[in-house]
């Protein structure tokens, strides 16, 4: 029987690091699993029982392994209604939140996906081209929502912390090594700036050891 409700399959400084971080905000127990990617784990026939995807996240819940960080942040939301980390069903709020969530996942993380991965969508032979491009439509959506921040707001949806906060940062942080960062834009970057004060923002990256970024 296990100890906790949750059991996070992670890896350090991937996409699971927003799971592992609203999982600490939340302050529910859970256990960590690390996937060292190193030994490709991930491949592993065990692994892929949990995700055929053979990625992180894998969250298991209540026994049951579920993936995908956009799904896990909101059924964590769902499963924690007390911690208000979504607009309520019905809300003025909901529709705003739902289109920034799926917006962050469809458009922003394949588009990272393509950027670190550039061999992938055409071949070794188009990396630059690739990478270009992936580069083009990453500066593209932080000036979109580096407009959405100069509205004066604080969080990405609405007067509060959301999931969309956990998604958004996450992805922010992932363009720490580009040759255009997320806080290169004055208003997301002053967003960052706010969101890098958070606690268990920090937390996570100590129990990740991860050191780069959240002291820029």
């Amino acid at each position: 029987m296990q100890d906790a409700p949750y059991r996070l399959h992670y890896m350090p400084s991937t996409a699971s690091l927003a799971v592992h971080w609203m999982l600490i905000e939340l302050g529910v127990p859970f256990e960590l699993e690390l996937v060292d990617f190193e030994t490709r784990v991930q491949r592993s026939p065990e692994f892929l029982k949990l995700n055929p995807s053979g990625r992180v996240p894998v969250l298991v819940v209540d026994g049951v392994p579920r993936a995908e960080v956009a799904a896990l942040l909101m059924l964590l939301a769902e499963r924690h209604p007390e911690a208000g980390l979504a607009p309520a069903v019905g809300s003025a709020e909901r529709a705003d939140y739902l289109q920034w969530m799926l917006f962050l996942a469809n458009t922003l993380q394949p588009a990272f996906r393509v950027w670190f991965y550039p061999d992938e969508p055409a071949g070794p032979d188009q990396v630059a081209a690739v990478q270009a491009r992936a580069r083009a439509d990453i500066q593209a959506i932080w000036a979109r929502v580096d407009v959405r921040f100069a509205e004066g707001r604080r969080y990405l949806v609405g007067e509060r912390l959301s999931t969309a906060d956990f998604l958004l940062t996450m992805l922010t942080r992932w363009s720490r090594a580009m040759p255009v960062k997320a806080t290169d834009f004055p208003h997301l970057g002053a967003y960052v700036g706010r969101m890098r004060a958070i606690p268990s923002l920090r937390e996570v990256h100590v129990r990740e050891g991860l050191t780069d970024w959240i002291g820029d």
